[in-house]
Parts: C-alpha cells; sequence; structure tokens
C-alpha cells in the first residue's frame, strides 16, 4: 500500500548544444540512467534538443505537432526505458513560419504521446551586457497543461509549465491542485542566481505540492550562461535534491503521504477566499 502510493521522479540537467543529434544522444544516456536508479517519471530541461547560437535556430529545427525526428526519438526513449517522460521543450509549427511554440509533450512507458502544454509566458529580459526576447521567435500559448495517470491504482496528477511561468502565481492557481508541478526551464544566470531557488519555493509552498524543476545548466557555445540548479522541492518547501551545475540527474519520491500530512496540519487550499 506506502509502495503503490508512491512514485519515484527525476530531473535531468544539460548542457545543450547547437548540435540536435548530440543533444538527444546525451538526453537518451540520461534518461536511461535516471530510469535505472528506479525513476518511473523523467523531466527533461526546456531547449534540451538545442540551445543554437542565435535564437532563429530553432525555428530551422520546428516539427509538425506528432511528426518528426525529434518527437519520435522521444517515444523511442519513454517506451525503450518504461518511464512517463516529460520532455522539456521542442519547437513546434505555429501559425507564424517566422516563429515556433515551444512546447512540453509528455509520453508514457509504451511511448503514446499524452499531453502537451505549449509556453505561455514569454521571457524578456534587457540589461547592458544581455538581452532576451522570446517573444521575436516564439507564439505564445493559450492554455494551462495537466498530465493524469494512474499507476499501481493510484492517481496522479502534474502540472505543466515552463520557465518564465515560474514568475506568475496565478497561472499555477489556474492549473488547480496538482501532486506535483513540473518545470523544465533555461533560467540564465542572473535572474536564476537572484530568484530561481525562491521562486520554486514558493510555488512548492502555496500550492501544497512537489515540484520538479529540470535546468540548463552551465555556459552554452553562444556564451549564453544558464543558472541550473535543478531541484526537486516537496510540498513543505524543502528541497529534497538539487544539481548546482553542470549535466546529470537528481531522484527523489513524491509520496502521498506527504502531501496528504501537509495538506491535513495546513488546510491553506481550502482556506482560500479568491
Amino acid at each position: 500500500m506506502i509502495q503503490s502510493a508512491q512514485l519515484k521522479l527525476a530531473s535531468i540537467q544539460m548542457v545543450s548544444t547547437p548540435d540536435l543529434e548530440e543533444n538527444l544522444i546525451t538526453a537518451q544516456k540520461l534518461i536511461k540512467a535516471a530510469a535505472n536508479d528506479g525513476a518511473q517519471l523523467v523531466v527533461l530541461p526546456e531547449y534540451f534538443c538545442l540551445m543554437g547560437l542565435k535564437d532563429t535556430d530553432k525555428v530551422k529545427i520546428k516539427e509538425v505537432f506528432r511528426s518528426g525526428p525529434i518527437q519520435e526519438r522521444l517515444a523511442a526513449i519513454a517506451y525503450e526505458s518504461g518511464i512517463y517522460l516529460v520532455a522539456g521543450t521542442i519547437p513546434l509549427e505555429s501559425p507564424n513560419p517566422a516563429k515556433v511554440l515551444n512546447t512540453t509533450l509528455v509520453y508514457d512507458p509504451l511511448g503514446l504521446q499524452i499531453a502537451r502544454y505549449d509556453k505561455m509566458h514569454l521571457f524578456g529580459f534587457q540589461t547592458d551586457s544581455e538581452n532576451y526576447q522570446e517573444a521575436n521567435t516564439i507564439t505564445p500559448g493559450d492554455a494551462v497543461g495537466v498530465v493524469s495517470f494512474d499507476l499501481n491504482g493510484t492517481p496522479w496528477r502534474f502540472g505543466l509549465s515552463i520557465c518564465y511561468d515560474l514568475r506568475f502565481p496565478e497561472f499555477y492557481r489556474a492549473i488547480g491542485p496538482v501532486d506535483c508541478h513540473c518545470i523544465p526551464a533555461a533560467f540564465t544566470h542572473t535572474t536564476g542566481k537572484a530568484h530561481w531557488e525562491i521562486l520554486l519555493r514558493a510555488r512548492a509552498i502555496e500550492n501544497q505540492c512537489y515540484v520538479l524543476a529540470s535546468a540548463q545548466g552551465g555556459t552554452h557555445a553562444s556564451q549564453r550562461q544558464t543558472w541550473g540548479h535543478s531541484m526537486i522541492i516537496d510540498p513543505w518547501g524543502e528541497i529534497l535534491a538539487s544539481l548546482p551545475q553542470g549535466e546529470g540527474y537528481i531522484v527523489s519520491t513524491l509520496s502521498k503521504e506527504k502531501l496528504n500530512e501537509v495538506r491535513s496540519k495546513l488546510p491553506a487550499l481550502q482556506h482560500r477566499l479568491l
């Protein structure tokens, strides 16, 4: 009974390159290692398949939804590893041919695509030395994302969000109660150092759920620096596992017992007035 009410999670961290095939090989290697470590659900980081030299590079590898080599590879990896795979983000065709949708796809252990979320909030940040404007190459999504499944008779519900979404607490309220929020990300070193951990722990505490964040973590070929610090956080806001920099993975266990304990001791979700 206790075993069926637990789920082992893994967060993959990468330092993705401009080489699509190299990134897919790295992702597959890390996913298989996490699966061999007992992970039943694995999350990849944002832009895991490509961190280009230019923002427009991702437009060149865009795929049609449910068709393309990246999606075929992801389905095969999920099937071969026997895991649920929250596949970071990949570029899909958007209504604007000069832009893409930055999309999270979820695959089940049979390799079937079971959920989709298109990133809604697009990152914009400008200083004397840094300038990021995702809206130049990405079309925003228009709906929140959730994936639910049963495992060993236990239902699980996961919220899907991506990177910059993390700064908008009302977005997570719109998703509703979940067991865990999965957050693929590529936070910059500057913004990550200042806000990453605080925001992740806040989302876990205020939503009384686990948070699993998978990040890019290092210096990329474009000289962009990403913060890393992939984390798994429990509903009380405690960090269960963290990977500061470099590629690798972390694992921890999602426990229904812990969720119920926190929500019963402090029933904040029931006390909401708005």
